[in-house]
């Protein structure tokens, strides 16, 4: 069976919205694959996530071994704290219209992507939805039109933000890691927005984990590619600039072997109809720091 590959970007800093994303425009445009980015449009805090050393056990030891101050750059590490946050939809308007000029599918990631990945489960119900609203407006500012998806930053998720993103009818969200398309049961509670997880580790989550190296990460990446719908999260930030290298060879070996690339709105209007309701939760993963929503089994 021929494998499936649904690319998605997740646009974290304003460096990556700059230089990453023209970067990875390019990419794709060379090998017609269309992909769905998502991104960060309001202040570029960071620095902020200094803190996650005390808060997030290995937080400090995945800074390291990603060798995160040199992919991510200076400036960009001291924003919110030593310089002033770039407030990103903003300062890069163009780049996200020429994201949707080429053909790309563009949704929202968050509004400030520290604050959601790091706060989320102590906000109050109000301040998900301001943070998803704010971000929702200058989309539309920028578009000309409603965002149709979310994915959420960190794959972090409370009942509350599924809430919310339900009262956007949206089409899909992107919030979870998992196996398949689904429909999320939180402690109970059925939500109506379709999930499309992540199914493939990413860059930062296998890069020096297990001997992995730049020179194998491919090699890994492709061993683990099955028979029908593979969904892979990449990062402008590092596919973009840091690993652009190896993100051109890992598109090239895909090609070759015959890979389908679609857009998660193509894999949620194949999937809606026959998408099983499934247990959601926050739980920890290999190389990542901190929870992330996970998909669990089957719920009748």
């Amino acid at each position: 069976m021929q494998p499936t590959i649904a690319l998605k970007v997740d646009v974290d800093t304003f460096a990556g919205t700059r230089d990453g994303v023209p970067a990875m425009l390019d990419i794709l445009a060379r090998f017609g694959i269309r992909a769905t980015f998502y991104f960060s449009l309001g202040p570029d805090n960071s620095g902020k996530a200094i803190r996650r050393i005390f808060t997030r056990k290995g937080f400090l030891k995945k800074m390291l071994r990603t060798r995160a101050p040199s992919v991510y750059g200076l400036r960009t590490l001291l924003y919110g704290t030593l310089l002033p946050p770039p407030q990103i939809g903003a300062r890069c308007r163009e780049v996200i219209k020429r994201t949707e000029d080429a053909g790309h599918e563009v949704g929202i990631h968050c509004w400030d992507h520290v604050k959601w990945h790091d706060l989320l489960p102590w906000m109050p119900k109000s301040v998900v939805a301001m943070e998803l609203g704010r971000a929702s407006a200058i989309y539309e500012e920028i578009l000309g039109h409603r965002t149709r998806t979310v994915a959420a930053p960190g794959w972090t998720v409370t009942a509350d933000s599924l809430e919310v993103q339900d009262s956007l009818q949206l089409d899909y969200c992107s919030d979870a890691r998992g196996r398949a398309p689904f429909y999320p049961v939180w402690e109970g509670r059925r939500f109506r927005t379709l999930q499309i997880p992540t199914t493939l580790p990413t860059t930062d989550e296998l890069l020096g984990e297990k001997g992995i190296t730049a020179q194998s990460l491919n090699d890994h990446l492709l061993s683990l590619i099955e028979p029908g719908l593979n969904v892979h999260t990449i990062h402008a930030e590092l596919e973009g600039k840091a690993t652009v290298k190896l993100f051109v060879g890992l598109l090239e070996r895909l090609k070759e072997k015959g890979a389908r690339f679609v857009t998660l709105a193509e894999v949620a209007s194949e999937s809606k109809n026959g998408a099983p309701s499934c247990s959601i939760c926050m739980d920890e993963i290999a190389g990542r720091a901190g929870k992330v929503a996970i998909q669990g089994e089957p719920v009748a």
